[in-house]
C-alpha cells in the first residue's frame, strides 16, 4: 500500500459539534434497529448532519480516499475493491472504512465516516448526485466511474445532465483532482471524465446500448464497429466530432481481464454474471492504483460472495430464495439471464428508492422468461403483469412479497428472485439479512 496519510485535526469546536452528532446519532440508530426499521446507517447520518452541517465536508477531508460511483454496480464493486484493500493492507485493515450497507448519499457516507474516526482509507460508493461535492470538499484520490443509465426517472430526468456535473467538477479539480477509472464502453462516462487529469481506462466488454446512441459532445449518431466476442457491441465512434472510445488499459475477456502489459488473469469470482466481472476489472485498476498487487487484489475478490445481500441465498419461512436486485433496465438486462429456476418470482414498487416512474418496464426484454411461470409481486405487481401479458408470458399475480415467497415453499433448490430496492429490502428483512 502506498504512505499512510495523516489526517488533518478538526478545530475543537468542531469536534465537539461533531462528538454530539455522532453521539445523537449513534442513538437514533440503536432506536431505529430496535424498532426494526433497519441497520440505522442513514438515520444517524441524517441526525449528525444535522447536529453539525458540516459534517461531511469535514469527514471527507480528513483521509485518503477511494470513490465508485456510477448507476449500476456501485455496491458490488465497492465491496470488491474494500476486499481488495484488505487484501493488500494485512494486519492494518483497520485503517479501512467503507459505506458497506450502500447508504451512498451525504448523510450516509457521514454516518460510516463517522464512526470510524483513526480510519485513514476510505472506500466511498457515492451517489451521482454527491460526486460533484464530495470531488470539491473531499479530494478522493481515485474516482471509479462505471456507466450512466436511465435510472428513478422522476428525480434523474436526464442522464447527460449528471455526467456534465461530473466533468465540471473534474475540470474544477484540476491537477488536485483524483485519477480516474473510467468505463471505456460508456460514451457518457467517455464524456465525463475528459476533463480528468489522468484516467485508467476499462474496456467492460458491455452488451447495455440503450442508453448511449447519441453523442454527449455533440448529438450526433454515434456508430458501432467490429463487434468480436472480446468486444460484443463493437466500439463506438461519433462520425460527426472527434469524441470515440478511447483504447482501454485493463480489457475483460470473458471471464478474464488482460493487464495493461498483456497478462490475462483469472478472475474466479464468487458473484455471478459478466456485469460483475466488469466491476472486477474496476475494482482491479482501481486497488492497483492504491498500491495493492494484482495477486492480493484477486484473493481479496474471492472473500465477497453477497454484497449488500446481493445474490444470497437465504431462507424464508419454508421457502429458498436466491436474491438478486435490479433497479433500471440496464440492471434488469444483465440479471434476467442469470435466472435458472421455473417459477421464478418478480418484485415491483415505486416509492422513492425504486424510482415512482415504471415505463422502464417496457424496455426490458421479458419475452426471454417465455418458458417460465412468473410470479408478479410488490405495489406494482399489475404494471408488471401488463408487460408480461404483451410479452406472453406465462404468469400470476400475489400481491404481497411475502405471501409470494409462501407460494414456492418446500423447493429443494433456491428460488431466484428479482426486486427492485424497497422490496429487496423487504425481502433481505424477512430474511434476518439486514
Amino acid at each position: 500500500m502506498n504512505a499512510r496519510a495523516v489526517p488533518s485535526p478538526l478545530p475543537a469546536l468542531d469536534r465537539i459539534r461533531l462528538g454530539v452528532g455522532t453521539l445523537l446519532g449513534d442513538a437514533a440508530a440503536l432506536a431505529s434497529r430496535a424498532l426494526g426499521k433497519g441497520s440505522g446507517a442513514s438515520i444517524r447520518g441524517q441526525i449528525l448532519t444535522r447536529a453539525y452541517p458540516g459534517a461531511f465536508g469535514a469527514l471527507v477531508k480528513r483521509r485518503r480516499i477511494a470513490a465508485v460511483t456510477g448507476t449500476n454496480g456501485k455496491t458490488t464493486t465497492s465491496h470488491l475493491l474494500a476486499a481488495a484493500l484488505r487484501a493488500g493492507l494485512g494486519s492494518e485493515a483497520g485503517r479501512l472504512v467503507t459505506n458497506a450497507d450502500g447508504a451512498n448519499l451525504h448523510y450516509g457516507i457521514a454516518s460510516a465516516l463517522a464512526k470510524a474516526p483513526r480510519a485513514d482509507l476510505a472506500v466511498l460508493e457515492t451517489d451521482e448526485r454527491v460526486v460533484k461535492d464530495l470531488l470539491a470538499q473531499g479530494r478522493p484520490e481515485v474516482l471509479v466511474m462505471l456507466n450512466f443509465s436511465r435510472d428513478q426517472l422522476d428525480r434523474n430526468h436526464e442522464i447527460k445532465f449528471l455526467a456534465r456535473s461530473w466533468r465540471e467538477a473534474l475540470a474544477a479539480a484540476g491537477p488536485d483532482g483524483p485519477v480516474v477509472v473510467a468505463n471505456s464502453d460508456d460514451p457518457l462516462i467517455v464524456w465525463s471524465a475528459q476533463t480528468a487529469h489522468r484516467v485508467i481506462w476499462i474496456d467492460t466488454a458491455s452488451t447495455w446500448t440503450a442508453d448511449a446512441a447519441l453523442c454527449p459532445e455533440c448529438g450526433g449518431l454515434l456508430q458501432r464497429t467490429n463487434p468480436s466476442e472480446g468486444s460484443p457491441t463493437g466500439a463506438w465512434d461519433c462520425p460527426a466530432c472527434p469524441l470515440s472510445e478511447p483504447a482501454a488499459d485493463y480489457v475483460v475477456r470473458g471471464t478474464d481481464v488482460q493487464l495493461p502489459d498483456g497478462t490475462i488473469v483469472a478472475t474466479r469470482l464468487n458473484v455471478p454474471g459478466a456485469f460483475n466481472v466488469a466491476n472486477a476489472a474496476c475494482a482491479l485498476a482501481a486497488a492497483v492504483q492504491l498500491g495493492v498487487a494484482v495477486p492480493d487484489a484477486l484473493a481479496g475478490f474471492s472473500t465477497v460472495r453477497s454484497p449488500a445481500g446481493r445474490f444470497a441465498v437465504a431462507t424464508i419461512g419454508e421457502s429458498l430464495v436466491r436474491l438478486v436486485l435490479s433497479k433500471n433496465p440496464a440492471g434488469w438486462a444483465e440479471s434476467l439471464p442469470l435466472l435458472k429456476t421455473d417459477p421464478v418470482i418478480l418484485a415491483i414498487d415505486s416509492v422513492a428508492a425504486d424510482g415512482k416512474d415504471v415505463s422502464w418496464l417496457w424496455d426490458v426484454d421479458f419475452e426471454q422468461l417465455g418458458d417460465r411461470h412468473v410470479i408478479c409481486t410488490g405495489p406494482r405487481a399489475y404494471d408488471l403483469a401488463v408487460r408480461l401479458e404483451y410479452g406472453d408470458v406465462d404468469h400470476e399475480v400475489i400481491l404481497d412479497v411475502a405471501d409470494a415467497v409462501r407460494a414456492v415453499r418446500g423447493t429443494p433448490d433456491p428460488v431466484d428472485v428479482i426486486a427492485t430496492y424497497t422490496p429487496f429490502q423487504k425481502l433481505l428483512k424477512m430474511a434476518g439479512l439486514r
